[in-house]
């Protein structure tokens, strides 16, 4: 991989590596083909090392699903709405979606991880991928304003100042006539301990916010409205289909005090 990237942008590969191995599952959470073929060109050699095919990461997976789903449930409302992808990474989530002409898809990252997704994943019409940091926000400048919006932030929230994330919130809600915002979010402690992680540090990173009521957001804004979270350590879903030894370890680690709600995915509408 010749683009260099820094921070929090590696946290792309641990996602992606955890989605391609979720599809060699017989009966795959998110089926996600895309992540498989990209994951072997970012990293031919991803499944060979230590624990290289370890299913520990499916909880990423199940969150992936359900801002898929709810994703779906939306754009079946506002069939002509404007999506704001935000912190995509190498996420497929356009092609495994597959919105109607009538919608308009934008891909946003950071221009290493846009360049990326240029190499390694489909163009389409009706999408358009943008370099820029999130909160640089004259990125908005260059989406259609007229029209219902939906804003999905999968792993993104949490790399964000608190107030960089209500700048956002109120922004995306002032901008448009209304929409849905999805997005999760760490506690507070998540929060505090992550200078600790070390998944975090080898990546360079660290959390710079974190909610212990993410409901509480929707008063940042007089037209935001939370509507609900789904579940995710302790998902159905994963506990259905993850293999035993990966259900046994989720089951072990949601005895821990705080680890069911130590990520939240949350939705708003506006």
């Amino acid at each position: 991989m010749d683009t260099e990237l820094v921070g929090a942008q590696k946290t792309l590969s641990p996602v992606l590596r955890a989605k391609a191995l979720d599809n060699r599952l017989p009966d795959p959470i998110l089926g996600d083909t895309y992540a498989e073929q990209v994951m072997r060109r970012l990293d031919p050699g991803y499944d060979t090392r230590r624990f290289g095919t370890s299913q520990l990461g499916l909880a990423a997976v199940v969150r992936s699903k359900a801002h898929d789903d709810w994703a779906r449930d939306f754009l079946a409302e506002h069939p002509d709405a404007v999506v704001l992808h935000l912190g995509c990474g190498l996420d497929a989530r356009v092609h495994r979606l597959d919105p109607p002409a009538t919608v308009d898809w934008y891909d946003l990252d950071y221009p290493a991880v846009i360049e990326l997704r240029r190499r390694f994943l489909p163009a389409r019409d009706h999408y358009t991928m943008i370099g820029s940091s999130v909160t640089d926000l004259a990125w908005l400048e260059r989406v259609p304003r007229d029209r219902s919006a939906l804003m999905i932030a999968e792993g993104l929230v949490p790399y964000l100042t608190e107030p960089d994330v209500r700048r956002l919130l109120t922004s995306v809600a002032d901008a448009f006539p209304g929409g849905q915002i999805q997005l999760d979010t760490v506690p507070v402690w998540a929060w505090r301990v992550s200078k600790w992680d070390p998944t975090l540090r080898r990546y360079g990173t660290r959390f710079h916010c974190g909610f212990d009521d993410p409901a509480a957001l929707a008063a940042w804004h007089p037209r935001l409205r939370y509507v609900g979270e789904a579940p995710m350590f302790d998902s159905p879903l994963l506990m259905a289909k993850a293999p035993a030894g990966t259900r046994r370890m989720y089951r072990i680690l949601n005895l821990l005090p705080g680890m069911k709600r130590s990520s939240r995915i949350v939705r708003f509408r506006f």
